[in-house]
């Protein structure tokens, strides 16, 4: 059943329109209202202190701070208030420092709208649960709080692809590419799986994007030059 009480969300992103897309993101998701939009420090800082969110969507660049520092500032001086970091940052020390400070979840850029609502939707069961607690103001069992835990590392742990990307189709266009060592055009690809040539480029190309595959341009002795998806190789 849904909760009444609508989570209020403050967006804090220095690009207007990735902001505004966020922002009409949240307004496809019920119970969800962005409450304000911060595009600088001091901007972030004030918002937070007047509009008191219950959850904050925090970019990591920013021309006048870093996010990540930022996130600091905020658990610190805000213990009430969660934080969700979305970022086209890919860099595994960043990731890892975010969750060490107690983000609820990093999603990177472009954020894909299945996977932004099913982590608000997690976020949601968190917190109905953390505010049922704090009504009944009341010591927590070991079962509430492995309720509250299994929610928040639930974002971290799961595997999220956009709309038209299945997993088992997924795998198996990687493992048939593990066989070609001299890499696979599109065309290619479709005969080898049995589905189209526009099925078999967006798999591909969701995998060049994903970082686990890369793409050359093979010149032939007629017609325009193909790209080629190669497999990347193991660096042990």
């Amino acid at each position: 059943m849904r909760g009444t009480k609508v989570i209020e969300v403050l967006i804090i992103e220095d690009d207007v329109r990735i902001a505004e897309i966020q922002k009409r993101y949240i307004e496809k998701i019920e119970g969800f209202q962005t409450i304000g939009i911060a595009t600088s420090y001091e901007e972030a800082k004030q918002s937070i202190e007047i509009l008191q969110p219950a959850l904050i969507l925090l970019d990591v660049y920013f021309p006048d701070m870093n996010g990540i520092q930022f996130l600091r500032e905020i658990k610190s001086d805000y213990k009430g208030i969660d934080v969700m970091m979305i970022t086209a940052t890919k860099e595994i020390d960043v990731i890892q420092e975010a969750i060490s400070i107690g983000v609820f979840d990093f999603i990177i850029k472009p954020v894909i709208f299945e996977r932004f609502e099913q982590s608000l939707r997690r976020y949601e069961e968190h917190y109905m649960i953390m505010q049922s607690l704090k009504k009944e103001n009341k010591s927590v069992t070991q079962l509430e709080v492995d309720q509250l835990l299994r929610k928040q590392s639930s974002s971290q742990k799961s595997t999220y692809y956009p709309k038209g990307i299945d997993r088992l189709t997924l795998e198996k266009v990687l493992d048939v590419l593990s066989g070609f060592t001299i890499g696979l055009t599109a065309e290619q690809m479709a005969k080898e799986i049995g589905a189209s040539r526009t099925t078999a480029r967006r798999y591909l190309e969701y995998l060049i994007s994903d970082g686990k595959i890369d793409a050359d341009l093979s010149y032939g002795t007629v017609g325009r030059p193909e790209r080629v998806y190669i497999i990347k190789a193991v660096v042990s």
